[in-house]
């Protein structure tokens, strides 16, 4: 439901009538300059009343194709020299000292700040280019993934002011190192609504990494609505036998005596609303209607297993497995394709201070064939061009080594200022590659990104000008984007 509707739901009779001639003024005086403005609507199909799929989607500033993301957020930061930044020069440079002209003075974390001696640690990764586009990508641990690299744009020039885990992946999801703010995906889908009325726009998934090293800590304030509608965050998927808690009637408890208790509930709530006129109680209202919903169509959707052999050879063997990054991209596929706007997907243990060379190739394992699988599943079903799929983390690692070094192994540290992510789908312009680095990845030397750039970006696929997308909050016009400039990424875009 998009915020006009979700505004008109809440007025009582009193209040529309005590504003109408206002509202009607205004829209008189609007056509007198001969045309109201008008945003254009997302192309979508028509209503599917066997899915509850919606006639059509929020407004939005221009036409656009995309209307779904897939959200594939590496968690503590994957190397971008291990995999897609390639530093052949590096080789020279083996435990060499890290410059200090290129450090420039640069804050370190507690964790290195204390080492006598920054060693330079190069790639111990075979490199080869890929595609048309001739990208320079990790050809040992992502045989897949190099596969498809004329279907992906790649930002080389990420930037972020966050140095440690928390603050990093907060200002990636919100925009903003300081919590409670909304996530991307709580503002996706207050911008543009629901395409299925028995789904949630918005899901989040944590997969389980093969690798156990050094977990992250993760919570649920990633996914909030922050100061949005309360039914803009995130419902979580589980890898449990029951995708969300309590989907299922208690013993005893059939569907109709459920709907008469649920009636009586929203009665009770509907008059503390005439009272109060709380938005937060229409929420709730809404709320309870949907999880209703979902007890008939999350367990079926959930469930994996008509999906045909053809399916499970894209996505790998682990995609049967319960909880797997491959099984949730699957699951991310399906609930796409049913009208989920946006789905969030998290993998664990990116964070890689030590043994890098046994966990990168672990954490490959788990994502390389799955993200592939994702891409080619979405052509094969027509969605390609109407899904944006992101992939990338919080931040880059450093090419000095944290730690003990040899040829063979080694580890890095958190580094903000430069780190690469990807994109496919969704009106990209596959085979881009923007951005680029000085010798040691540690700097950028040509067209830097923000994270508020990025945003823009991801906005503007989905048909918003970030800089028209806002809500007001403590008397301030709030975006996703802040209040510095930031601008769309247009060479991504096809």
């Amino acid at each position: 439901m998009n915020p006009l509707q979700q505004y008109a739901l809440s007025q009582t009779r009193r209040q529309f009538f005590a504003s109408s001639g206002i509202s009607l003024g205004a829209a008189a005086f609007a056509t007198l300059g001969g045309k109201a403005v008008e945003l254009a609507p997302m192309p979508h199909a028509g209503a599917d009343t066997a899915t509850g799929l919606d006639a059509a989607l929020a407004q939005t500033h221009f036409p656009t194709k995309c209307k779904n993301v897939i959200y594939l957020h590496m968690l503590g930061g994957p190397a971008q020299m291990d995999l897609y930044d390639y530093k052949p020069k590096m080789v020279d440079y083996y435990d060499k000292d890290l410059p200090e002209t290129i450090r420039n003075g640069q804050r370190l974390t507690t964790m290195t700040s204390g080492q006598a001696r920054f060693p330079i640690a190069p790639s111990k990764y075979k490199f080869k280019q890929m595609g048309q586009c001739g990208m320079w990508m990790n050809e040992e641990l992502l045989k897949y993934t190099s596969k498809m690299a004329d279907d992906m744009v790649f930002i080389r020039s990420m930037h972020t002011e966050a140095i440690n885990h928390e603050p990093a992946v907060t200002n990636m999801q919100t925009g903003n190192q300081v919590t409670g703010r909304p996530c991307i995906g709580a503002w996706v889908s207050y911008g543009l609504g629901s395409l299925n009325k028995n789904l949630p726009t918005f899901v989040v998934m944590v997969a389980k990494p093969s690798n156990t090293e050094q977990i992250q800590a993760i919570s649920a304030r990633l996914w909030q609505s922050g100061y949005l509608p309360g039914q803009n965050a995130a419902v979580a998927f589980r890898a449990a036998s029951d995708p969300i808690l309590y989907i299922n009637n208690p013993p005893g408890v059939d569907e109709a005596i459920r709907r008469k208790t649920l009636d009586g509930v929203n009665k009770l709530n509907q008059l503390g609303f005439d009272k109060t006129l709380d938005p937060e109680t229409q929420t709730r209202i809404a709320q309870y209607e949907m999880a209703f919903r979902m007890q008939t169509s999350v367990p079926e959707l959930a469930d994996l297993s008509k999906e045909d052999a053809k399916t499970f050879e894209l996505y790998g063997p682990d995609a049967k497995k319960p909880g797997t990054f491959a099984n949730t991209v699957l699951t991310a596929r399906r609930l796409v394709a049913k009208g989920v706007g946006f789905v969030q997907i998290y993998h664990n243990n990116w964070d890689h201070h030590g043994n890098l060379a046994v966990r990168m190739p672990d954490q490959c394992k788990d994502i390389d064939q799955a993200s592939y699988g994702l891409i080619q599943d979405l052509k094969r079903k027509g969605m390609f061009d109407s899904t944006l799929v992101i992939w990338g983390g919080e931040f880059g690692r450093t090419i000095y080594s944290q730690g003990g070094l040899s040829k063979t192994n080694y580890g890095r540290d958190h580094h903000p200022r430069c780190f690469t992510m990807w994109m496919a789908g969704g009106g990209t312009k596959g085979g881009t590659i923007f951005g680029e680095t000085d010798d040691f990845s540690y700097n950028i030397v040509k067209d830097p990104c923000h994270i508020h750039d990025f945003h823009a970006t991801i906005l503007h696929l989905l048909g918003i000008d970030h800089n028209r997308f806002t809500f007001r909050y403590q008397g301030l016009d709030q975006k996703l984007t802040g209040v510095e400039k930031a601008s769309p990424i247009k060479e991504l875009i096809a």
